[in-house]
């Protein structure tokens, strides 16, 4: 797998991350726990981005 495939699959899981989100959110029976743990998961792949394409 090439730097940029492997990037851009990064992308997509952070997109869908982002969709997972706000669903969850948009969901009043979503364990407030269970956003938080998204969004980290959400965060480490958005700094793991920053990180391979500098």
């Amino acid at each position: 797998m090439t730097l940029s495939s492997h990037i851009h699959e990064l992308k997509k899981k952070h997109q869908t991350l982002a969709a997972a989100v706000e669903d969850a959110q948009r969901s009043p029976s979503t364990d407030a726990l269970r956003i938080v743990a998204l969004k980290k998961q959400k965060l480490r792949l958005k700094e793991e981005i920053t990180r391979l394409s500098a």
